[in-house]
């Protein structure tokens, strides 16, 4: 996920996915549980700023934090979550913000655990990433879904009949949380950055593809094999169709973009000729 923070807020944060992945790893682990009460939990700090900065800044020792939420939030989520987000009430955080921003990541995480377990992964960044497409074109939708100042209720209700049971478990669920609290964020880049989340589960880096025509899989294949080599490491496709193209296709991997298509051509030698 592209969440941008300080260096102590990293370290807290990258500790605290390496001991949920332990504990969602172990037999027996309720990881979806976990993800949703984190999920629960990160709304509440959201939407209670007083609390969010007694929780998630320094001045207050550890210990206090830590009792706090405890008073707060004991008996209303399950052990496994509680001492998760102990853990992440008890580091240290450059601002409160950055709190929040680590509970929903882990809450994130932890749900994504689920399609891992069930081998599921690959569908839900596919489910994530066409979602994400269809936001951006119906702009009209993503902007009713995301304002907060309409009802959550029927925000929630326009999201279950846009997906109408098409989509996983796994997959409703980090929708139905983006929506509950879009935080100022566009839902179509929200949308992609989960489909990224699920694909650097598999140690995978994305490469969104467009092209005027689907890809047979051979050919996805050796786009793969092209890309892997390029890049040194193992790729994820996310292919969107775009008639306007004419031919080819265009390749962006973060920042890179590799426009090798006909219109794109076009369009650089109507740039170079001369008039």
């Amino acid at each position: 996920m592209a969440v941008q923070l300080q260096a102590t807020s990293r370290e807290s944060l990258a500790a605290a996915r390496q001991r949920l992945e332990a504990r969602t790893d172990a037999p027996g682990a309720d990881a979806a549980g976990i993800g949703v009460d984190l999920f629960a939990v990160a709304r509440l700090l959201h939407g209670q700023r007083p609390l969010r900065r007694l929780l998630g800044e320094g001045s207050t020792p550890a210990p206090s934090r830590i009792e706090l939420l405890d008073r707060v939030l004991g008996g209303r989520l399950r052990s496994a979550s509680l001492e998760v987000a102990c853990e992440l009430v008890g580091a240290r955080w450059s601002q409160s913000l950055d709190l929040v921003d680590a509970v929903e990541l882990l809450a994130r995480d932890a749900t994504l655990a689920v399609a891992e377990a069930e081998g599921s992964l690959d569908d839900v960044e596919d489910e994530l990433f066409r979602f994400g497409r269809i936001l951006d074109r119906e702009l009209e939708l993503a902007e009713l879904l995301a304002d907060t100042g309409r009802p959550e209720a029927g925000r929630l209700a326009l999201l279950d009949g846009v997906l109408a049971g098409r989509v996983s478990p796994v997959t409703s669920t980090l929708l139905h949380e983006s929506v509950r609290m879009p935080r100022g964020r566009h839902l179509d880049v929200l949308a992609e950055q989960l489909a990224e989340l699920a694909a650097a589960r598999r140690q995978r880096s994305v490469a969104r593809v467009t092209t005027p025509v689907a890809l047979a899989p051979p050919q996805e294949e050796r786009l793969l094999a092209t890309l892997g080599r390029l890049y040194g490491r193992p790729m994820s496709l996310q292919i969107e169709l775009d008639p306007s193209l004419l031919g080819g296709l265009v390749v962006q991997v973060g920042g890179e973009v590799i426009d090798g298509s006909v219109a794109g051509k076009l369009a650089t030698a109507r740039r170079v000729l001369p008039s």
